[in-house]
């Protein structure tokens, strides 16, 4: 396949040497195709191995994907089309996301911040008065 590089983040994309890929018949109805055609897509991704991406990242990836892969490598499956070629496609990019997303550097870390006292005591003042109004609604006998 010799398709446009897909970029994972910055300048690291997916190695083309180092995609495995798998063609076989997809399931669900037939047409005139289906004895014939090898449409559904199996792309494989030896993440354990790989020199393309940055330690660090590989590091990251292969914490976040440790239930998905299987003896290092990674798999991902398309078959949505009826066209092999955009299966293809599919596949490619749907690896790139998953492992754009698998080595995205942690969120940072929430910063606490307290609440002003003005704000809690004005809540709370509020609140007060709130529950006199509901208190003045009650025990009376309006008849």
């Amino acid at each position: 396949m010799s398709g446009p590089p897909y970029v994972i983040r910055g300048s690291v994309s997916l190695p083309e040497a180092e995609l495995m890929w798998r063609f076989s018949r997809s399931s669900g109805p037939g047409g005139q195709h289906v004895n014939t055609s090898d449409s559904q897509v199996e792309l494989r991704f030896d993440l354990a191995k790989t020199e393309a991406l940055p330690q660090v990242w590989k590091d990251r990836a292969l914490e976040r994907l440790a239930n998905r892969l299987v003896g290092g490598v990674i798999s991902v499956r398309a078959s949505e089309y009826r066209s092999q070629w955009r299966n293809r496609e599919t596949a490619a990019v749907r690896l790139a996301s998953l492992l754009a997303e698998a080595t995205a550097p942690p969120p940072r870390a929430r910063r606490k911040t307290k609440i002003p006292r003005g704000i809690n005591e004005r809540r709370l003042r509020e609140k007060k008065q709130r529950a006199e109004t509901k208190r003045g609604r009650t025990g009376r006998d309006w008849t």
